[in-house]
């Protein structure tokens, strides 16, 4: 009886105040007017014409709605989506996945990296049979190397959107960066900041420890038991020493750490850049020796559509998604990347919607990011509980 309970634990527990960080990411977009209503056909009604495609329900984050684009998408692939925004908060996903109706209600999950294979182990998705996806021939082979979308040789994760994070700096008063060391400097003792999430920081801290003073950390993004308690009492050590302004929560506060200057570096998300630099300030983002965390929102098929018999659909569905259209739209709205070269393909051949050296330059951007070390974000790492234990005591610092 107990290990039934603890499993129930486990699901209703997965994740939870650590992915507030990509929680925040979707209430950044809307902030940012990149919109993303959580209705069918990104908030239209449906068509008459429309009515005729094949339907999938699309449960995903809000980044990866397209909204009034959906109509274009379902005409190029004969697939409408049925958009619902999931919150992008892997916890209560998996639990109303698990104990819930969720997969009665939607065929298709875009998920937060790194679920994939708790999600497998638990019965709860549904392998896709990529030979019913050519677009998945063209997708980057090092998006399709990301670990977590396999699990026991089957694929179980389709890689829809990646990018890479690391320090956000202003170069105009510490010239350029490019370690994480930044953050933990004491000349900088109160002038930097990091993200109260230990599903960033936590990497973060774990990336500067390996690269740049040699610690015994394999794989940062899932640390043992040893290489998390390393990872933490550093962290608690500096919070206590003074050498943070704050663990900043939500994309607004870390916009204003970087607007009202009261930080000169801290570790974030690349858009805050941008916003800085509307703003006049001379914001950088680094490049940093140690690596970048990466991170992707990744497409599963769940249980229910195969138990429904919408596998099929469901394919020729996540196919579109490569085909470049979505590409070229999620790119030139969010500046997110679908990993395919599909993208230039398309503008190239739409020049009136898309400008072909926009996408290319994302495309690059992206690309230089992971040509060197990238250490992928994991939103369920096997030590996860201890992850929560260990932040929690860092607040309590």
């Amino acid at each position: 009886m107990r290990e039934g309970n603890d499993t129930m634990n486990k699901r209703n527990d997965f994740a939870s105040s650590a992915l507030r960080s990509n929680m925040q990411r979707r209430d950044m977009l809307k902030l940012m007017g990149a919109g993303a209503a959580a209705l069918s056909f990104g908030g239209m009604a449906a068509t008459p014409a429309m009515a005729a495609e094949a339907t999938v329900a699309f449960w995903a984050t809000a980044t990866l709605d397209i909204g009034d684009k959906w109509p274009e998408f379902a005409r190029q692939s004969g697939v409408s989506p049925e958009f619902t925004d999931n919150g992008n908060d892997v916890g209560p996903v998996v639990a109303r996945l698990a104990a819930g109706n969720a997969n009665d209600l939607f065929d298709i999950g875009g998920f937060q990296g790194g679920a994939e294979r708790e999600l497998a182990k638990q019965g709860l998705i549904a392998p896709w049979d990529v030979s019913k996806i050519p677009n998945f021939a063209g997708i980057w082979q090092w998006a399709k190397d990301i670990p977590t979308l396999t699990y026991e040789g089957k694929q179980y994760g389709i890689p829809t959107v990646v990018n890479a994070d690391s320090i956000i700096y202003r170069a105009d008063k510490l010239g350029k960066v490019d370690s994480y060391g930044v953050i933990f400097d004491p000349k900088l003792k109160g002038r930097v900041a990091m993200e109260d999430a230990w599903i960033n920081s936590a990497i973060f801290t774990a990336i500067y420890l390996k690269g740049a003073e040699n610690k015994p950390i394999k794989d940062p993004g899932n640390l043992t038991e040893s290489e998390l308690g390393l990872v933490m009492e550093f962290l608690i050590k500096h919070k206590k020493d003074g050498q943070f302004r704050t663990f900043w929560n939500g994309w607004e506060q870390g916009v204003q750490l970087v607007a009202n200057e009261e930080v000169d570096a801290m570790t974030g998300w690349e858009p805050i850049v941008y916003e800085g630099r509307k703003r006049g300030l001379q914001v950088e983002y680094a490049a940093p020796v140690e690596g970048y965390e990466g991170w992707g929102n990744n497409t599963v098929l769940l249980k229910g559509a195969a138990e429904r018999g919408k596998a099929d659909v469901a394919h020729k569905f996540v196919d579109g998604l490569l085909a470049g259209l979505y590409g070229c739209e999620l790119g030139k709205a969010r500046g997110y990347l679908v990993p395919t070269d599909n993208n230039l393909a398309y503008a190239k051949a739409h020049p009136d919607e898309y400008k072909a050296d926009d996408v290319a330059k994302l495309a690059d951007h992206v690309k230089a990011k992971f040509s060197g070390k990238v250490y992928w974000q994991n939103c369920r790492p096997d030590n996860f509980q201890l992850y929560e234990e260990w932040w929690q005591k860092l607040r309590n610092a």
